[in-house]
Protein backbone atom coordinates (compact mmCIF):
# COMPACT_ATOMS: atom_id res chain seq x y z
CA UNK A 1 0.00 0.00 0.00
CA UNK A 2 1.26 3.46 -0.69
CA UNK A 3 1.97 6.28 1.72
CA UNK A 4 0.86 9.96 0.87
CA UNK A 5 1.73 12.87 2.52
CA UNK A 6 -1.01 15.76 1.45
CA UNK A 7 0.28 19.27 1.79
CA UNK A 8 -2.05 21.95 1.06
CA UNK A 9 -4.14 25.40 3.37
CA UNK A 10 -7.34 24.09 2.49
CA UNK A 11 -8.28 22.11 5.40
CA UNK A 12 -11.40 21.38 2.95
CA UNK A 13 -9.39 20.00 -0.18
CA UNK A 14 -7.53 18.16 2.84
CA UNK A 15 -10.21 16.04 3.43
CA UNK A 16 -11.43 15.94 -0.11
CA UNK A 17 -7.71 13.97 -1.23
CA UNK A 18 -7.64 11.50 1.90
CA UNK A 19 -11.28 10.82 0.57
CA UNK A 20 -10.23 10.41 -3.26
CA UNK A 21 -7.13 8.65 -2.07
CA UNK A 22 -8.12 6.17 0.43
CA UNK A 23 -11.80 4.50 -1.17
CA UNK A 24 -9.24 3.24 -3.64
CA UNK A 25 -7.70 0.88 -0.80
CA UNK A 26 -4.27 1.17 -2.32
CA UNK A 27 -3.51 4.06 -0.77
CA UNK A 28 -2.94 4.98 2.95
CA UNK A 29 -2.42 9.09 3.93
CA UNK A 30 -0.21 8.70 6.25
CA UNK A 31 -0.18 12.84 7.16
CA UNK A 32 -1.68 16.03 6.16
CA UNK A 33 0.20 19.27 6.59
CA UNK A 34 -1.22 22.84 5.70
CA UNK A 35 2.38 24.55 4.87
CA UNK A 36 5.73 23.56 4.19
CA UNK A 37 7.14 23.79 7.29
CA UNK A 38 4.33 21.44 9.10
CA UNK A 39 5.46 19.19 6.13
CA UNK A 40 8.79 19.08 6.83
CA UNK A 41 8.34 18.23 10.57
CA UNK A 42 5.84 15.77 10.12
CA UNK A 43 8.86 14.29 7.76
CA UNK A 44 10.59 13.55 10.94
CA UNK A 45 8.92 10.92 12.07
CA UNK A 46 9.73 8.07 9.91
CA UNK A 47 6.44 6.35 10.10
CA UNK A 48 5.32 9.37 8.28
CA UNK A 49 7.63 9.21 5.61
CA UNK A 50 5.58 8.83 2.01
CA UNK A 51 6.08 7.12 -1.35
CA UNK A 52 4.26 10.49 -2.95
CA UNK A 53 3.75 13.66 -1.61
CA UNK A 54 0.76 16.12 -3.29
CA UNK A 55 1.80 19.21 -2.55
CA UNK A 56 0.52 22.75 -3.19
CA UNK A 57 2.04 25.80 -4.38
CA UNK A 58 1.15 28.89 -2.81
CA UNK A 59 0.76 28.37 1.41
CA UNK A 60 1.79 30.33 3.89
CA UNK A 61 5.21 30.56 5.53
CA UNK A 62 6.24 27.72 3.13
CA UNK A 63 5.60 26.79 -0.31
CA UNK A 64 5.56 24.68 -2.34
CA UNK A 65 8.63 25.49 -4.55
CA UNK A 66 10.87 26.25 -1.65
CA UNK A 67 9.80 23.04 0.41
CA UNK A 68 10.36 20.61 -2.69
CA UNK A 69 14.12 20.68 -3.20
CA UNK A 70 14.62 20.64 0.64
CA UNK A 71 12.13 17.36 0.47
CA UNK A 72 14.53 15.92 -2.49
CA UNK A 73 17.93 16.74 -1.10
CA UNK A 74 16.59 14.96 2.25
CA UNK A 75 14.46 12.35 0.87
CA UNK A 76 15.45 11.53 -2.25
CA UNK A 77 13.21 8.77 -2.71
CA UNK A 78 9.83 10.58 -2.32
CA UNK A 79 8.15 11.10 -5.57
CA UNK A 80 6.34 14.59 -5.64
CA UNK A 81 3.70 15.95 -7.40
CA UNK A 82 2.53 19.53 -7.84
CA UNK A 83 -1.05 19.94 -7.01
CA UNK A 84 -2.17 23.45 -8.01
CA UNK A 85 -4.16 26.59 -9.37
CA UNK A 86 -1.19 28.18 -10.58
CA UNK A 87 0.35 26.76 -14.59
CA UNK A 88 2.33 30.13 -15.06
CA UNK A 89 6.20 30.24 -16.35
CA UNK A 90 7.58 30.77 -12.63
CA UNK A 91 5.96 28.18 -10.93
CA UNK A 92 6.49 25.56 -13.53
CA UNK A 93 9.73 25.86 -13.82
CA UNK A 94 10.23 26.63 -10.23
CA UNK A 95 8.71 23.16 -9.25
CA UNK A 96 10.02 20.93 -11.54
CA UNK A 97 13.69 21.94 -11.45
CA UNK A 98 13.08 21.60 -7.75
CA UNK A 99 12.26 17.68 -8.45
CA UNK A 100 8.23 18.14 -9.19
CA UNK A 101 7.97 14.22 -10.85
CA UNK A 102 4.19 15.85 -11.64
CA UNK A 103 2.35 19.12 -12.24
CA UNK A 104 -1.33 19.01 -12.00
CA UNK A 105 -4.17 21.77 -11.39
CA UNK A 106 -7.01 21.09 -9.30
CA UNK A 107 -9.57 20.83 -11.26
CA UNK A 108 -8.14 18.23 -13.28
CA UNK A 109 -10.50 15.68 -11.41
CA UNK A 110 -10.31 12.65 -9.03
CA UNK A 111 -9.32 10.45 -11.77
CA UNK A 112 -6.02 12.52 -13.12
CA UNK A 113 -4.93 12.72 -9.38
CA UNK A 114 -5.79 8.93 -9.26
CA UNK A 115 -3.60 8.19 -12.42
CA UNK A 116 -1.09 10.74 -11.62
CA UNK A 117 -0.44 8.95 -8.17
CA UNK A 118 -0.07 5.67 -10.18
CA UNK A 119 2.27 6.82 -12.83
CA UNK A 120 4.54 8.44 -10.23
CA UNK A 121 5.05 5.13 -8.15
CA UNK A 122 5.95 3.91 -11.44
CA UNK A 123 8.45 6.36 -11.94
CA UNK A 124 6.91 8.04 -14.30
CA UNK A 125 6.23 12.23 -14.56
CA UNK A 126 2.69 13.56 -15.21
CA UNK A 127 2.13 17.00 -16.46
CA UNK A 128 -1.58 18.55 -16.82
CA UNK A 129 -2.10 19.44 -20.58
CA UNK A 130 -2.35 22.71 -19.92
CA UNK A 131 0.86 22.71 -18.20
CA UNK A 132 2.55 21.03 -21.05
CA UNK A 133 1.34 23.47 -23.31
CA UNK A 134 2.91 25.81 -21.49
CA UNK A 135 6.18 23.93 -21.49
CA UNK A 136 6.16 24.12 -25.01
CA UNK A 137 5.62 27.93 -24.80
CA UNK A 138 8.62 27.81 -22.47
CA UNK A 139 11.16 25.84 -24.24
CA UNK A 140 10.46 27.73 -27.53
CA UNK A 141 11.22 31.02 -26.00
CA UNK A 142 13.93 32.53 -24.51
CA UNK A 143 12.37 32.46 -20.95
CA UNK A 144 13.90 29.56 -19.76
CA UNK A 145 17.31 31.35 -18.09
CA UNK A 146 19.72 28.57 -17.75
CA UNK A 147 20.80 25.39 -20.27
CA UNK A 148 20.43 23.47 -17.02
CA UNK A 149 16.59 24.29 -16.42
CA UNK A 150 16.08 24.01 -19.87
CA UNK A 151 17.77 20.50 -20.28
CA UNK A 152 15.13 19.51 -16.84
CA UNK A 153 12.10 20.94 -18.81
CA UNK A 154 12.75 19.44 -21.71
CA UNK A 155 13.26 16.18 -20.17
CA UNK A 156 10.21 16.39 -18.12
CA UNK A 157 8.60 17.28 -21.19
CA UNK A 158 9.77 14.04 -22.99
CA UNK A 159 8.91 11.81 -20.37
CA UNK A 160 5.85 12.79 -19.04
CA UNK A 161 1.77 11.64 -19.52
CA UNK A 162 -0.57 14.18 -20.00
CA UNK A 163 -3.77 14.78 -18.22
CA UNK A 164 -6.65 16.87 -19.21
CA UNK A 165 -9.18 18.58 -17.02
CA UNK A 166 -11.31 19.33 -20.25
CA UNK A 167 -14.29 16.94 -21.38
CA UNK A 168 -12.86 14.27 -23.62
CA UNK A 169 -13.93 14.87 -26.85
CA UNK A 170 -15.38 12.00 -29.48
CA UNK A 171 -12.04 11.87 -32.43
CA UNK A 172 -15.02 10.42 -34.20
CA UNK A 173 -16.50 13.99 -34.79
CA UNK A 174 -13.71 15.17 -36.55
CA UNK A 175 -13.99 12.32 -39.30
CA UNK A 176 -11.47 10.12 -37.88
CA UNK A 177 -11.65 6.24 -39.27
CA UNK A 178 -10.62 3.47 -36.63
CA UNK A 179 -7.67 2.92 -38.73
CA UNK A 180 -6.50 6.67 -37.89
CA UNK A 181 -7.87 6.06 -34.14
CA UNK A 182 -5.39 3.16 -33.71
CA UNK A 183 -2.69 5.69 -35.52
CA UNK A 184 -3.51 8.37 -33.11
CA UNK A 185 -3.49 5.99 -30.24
CA UNK A 186 0.31 4.69 -31.07
CA UNK A 187 1.61 8.47 -31.64
CA UNK A 188 0.30 9.66 -28.12
CA UNK A 189 2.34 6.51 -26.80
CA UNK A 190 5.51 8.04 -28.25
CA UNK A 191 5.94 5.75 -31.53
CA UNK A 192 7.29 6.82 -34.99
CA UNK A 193 6.22 5.72 -38.27
CA UNK A 194 8.11 3.01 -38.52
CA UNK A 195 7.47 1.29 -35.12
CA UNK A 196 3.65 1.98 -36.05
CA UNK A 197 4.23 0.31 -39.03
CA UNK A 198 5.44 -3.05 -37.44
CA UNK A 199 2.78 -3.17 -35.06
CA UNK A 200 -0.06 -2.84 -37.22
CA UNK A 201 1.28 -4.55 -40.60
CA UNK A 202 1.52 -1.78 -42.88
CA UNK A 203 3.43 0.22 -44.56
CA UNK A 204 5.64 2.96 -43.06
CA UNK A 205 4.35 4.96 -46.73
CA UNK A 206 0.99 4.14 -45.55
CA UNK A 207 1.23 5.08 -42.07
CA UNK A 208 2.41 8.35 -43.33
CA UNK A 209 -0.62 8.34 -45.55
CA UNK A 210 -2.64 8.49 -42.69
CA UNK A 211 -0.34 10.66 -40.45
CA UNK A 212 -1.27 13.22 -43.21
CA UNK A 213 -4.76 12.81 -43.45
CA UNK A 214 -4.64 13.23 -39.75
CA UNK A 215 -2.88 16.49 -40.11
CA UNK A 216 -5.26 17.80 -42.36
CA UNK A 217 -8.61 16.69 -40.53
CA UNK A 218 -7.15 18.15 -36.95
CA UNK A 219 -5.85 20.92 -38.45
CA UNK A 220 -2.93 20.24 -36.66
CA UNK A 221 1.02 19.92 -38.72
CA UNK A 222 3.57 19.68 -35.60
CA UNK A 223 3.84 15.84 -34.57
CA UNK A 224 4.33 16.80 -30.98
CA UNK A 225 1.41 19.68 -30.81
CA UNK A 226 -0.47 16.34 -32.16
CA UNK A 227 0.10 13.77 -29.59
CA UNK A 228 -0.75 17.08 -26.87
CA UNK A 229 -3.72 17.54 -28.54
CA UNK A 230 -4.88 14.08 -29.01
CA UNK A 231 -4.71 14.09 -25.44
CA UNK A 232 -8.17 16.09 -25.11
CA UNK A 233 -9.59 13.01 -27.17
CA UNK A 234 -11.01 9.66 -26.06
CA UNK A 235 -9.09 7.21 -27.77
Amino acid sequence: MARILLVDDEPLLLESLEIILSISGEHEVCGKAQNGLEALGLLKDPTCVPDVMLVDLNMPDMGGNELIPIVKAQYPDIRIIVLTTFYDEQNIAGAISGGAVGYLLKDSGKDAILNAVEQALKGQSVLDIKVMQKLNAMLSSEHVETSETKSTLSDARSSARTYSSEPKQKIEDWGITDREKEICKLICEGCTNAQIASILFISEGTVKNYVSSIYDKLDEHDRTKLAIRLQSFDL
